[in-house]
């Protein structure tokens, strides 16, 4: 409806121009040519009748005959221009009631003028953010459905064999099932995390804080876990490295990074922590030896949920929540996170504003 209306509006406006053309044509060639010529044919000894009447026959004929021509030539080439200009526009609004079904893959042809195929450009790109964001959607669902259904699981488990008696209500028994009930905890404080990243509108507090006494507390936080893993840490840090951040914020970046690097270094391995001043930024890198991270999956590891399937199992894989975090809260301070991962080390680093 809203094409035919624009096609019958241009249709209309062209028309309406032509027709304007035509007239203006027409009265000057009836009225002030006939009298031209009338005049020049008396001035030639010609009767004035007689000369009205040749240039009726002659040139008002010929006039008549092309504005009819002109009007018909006209309004065939209105009602083209007009649909050409309004089959883009239809495009448009049947591919937008595609996606308002949930259809996201719609996409419109880039046909017509500049203009209406800028417009589908910025249409195509808007179809395709929609379908990243309802694929991301699904995603987060399925993958949390599942990080809940493992623990769940096993609770349900252990529970109906401690009711049957199949298995001694003893500490071990208990121990896992502290195990997943602390899983679920630990799933849930991460959502939360994460909720509250995205409901934030208002930039977070920053003060200065000394990221090297940060990074050395994280240190000593995660020690017992470093040590139960029998790894060597290298700490490289200035004495004093002042940054404008939320101390919050950047106790959970550290604490995460410092977690995931100790749970992918084989036993015996080594992490290195080091921090950098450069011209606009500073730099912190958090790295580990072992098994390194395909190229293919260094781009999604910041991804919710995200995991390199070797990291799957409950042993070393965590929810794929850790750097999702990291990435949103370095974000939210101005700041930016990257990875690397080669020759059989892993890199994870973010910047701050200096």
């Amino acid at each position: 409806m809203i094409g035919r209306g624009i096609a019958v509006r241009i249709a209309l406006a062209a028309l309406a121009s032509a027709a304007v053309g035509l007239v203006i044509l027409a009265v000057g060639v009836t009225v002030v040519g006939a009298d031209v010529f009338t005049g020049l044919m008396v001035e030639a000894g010609d009767s004035a009748e007689h000369a009205r009447a040749m240039y009726d026959e002659s040139v008002t004929t010929v006039v008549a005959a092309a504005v009819i021509v002109a009007a018909l030539a006209s309004i065939c080439l209105a009602v083209l221009l007009a649909r050409m200009l309004a089959r883009p526009l239809a495009q448009v609004g049947r591919a937008a009631r595609r996606i308002a079904r949930g259809d996201y893959a719609a996409r419109v042809p880039r046909d017509g003028p500049e203009e209406l195929a800028s417009l589908a450009d910025s249409f195509n790109q808007m179809a395709a953010s929609l379908e990243r964001q309802e694929q991301l959607r699904r995603d987060f669902i399925a993958n949390a459905a599942h990080e809940l259904r493992t623990p769940l699981t096993n609770l349900q488990g252990y529970l109906e064999a401690l009711r049957d008696g199949v298995i001694k209500a003893d500490r071990a028994t208990y121990e896992s099932l502290w195990d997943e009930a602390e899983r679920l905890v630990r799933l849930s404080r991460s959502l939360d995390s994460l909720a509250e990243g995205d409901d934030s509108t208002s930039p977070p507090s920053l003060e200065e804080v000394d990221l090297g006494a940060a990074i050395r507390t994280a240190l000593e936080l995660a020690q017992p876990t470093l040590d139960r893993a029998g790894l060597t840490v290298d700490v490289e840090l200035p004495e004093r490295l002042p940054v404008r951040a939320n101390p919050d914020h950047l106790a959970q970046v550290l604490a995460n990074l410092i977690s995931n690097a100790a749970r992918y270094a084989p036993s015996g391995g080594r992490v290195t922590v080091r921090a950098d001043r450069r011209p606009d930024v500073l730099l912190v890198s958090i790295s580990n030896t072992g098994e390194g991270i395909p190229s293919d999956d260094l781009e999604r590891v910041f991804e919710r949920f995200y995991r390199v399937e070797k990291s799957r199992d409950r042993a070393s894989g965590g929810a794929g929540i850790g750097l999702a975090i990291v990435k949103q809260l370095v974000e939210a301070g101005g700041g930016r996170v990257g990875a690397e991962s080669r020759d059989g080390q892993t890199r994870f680093w973010f910047s701050l504003p200096a």
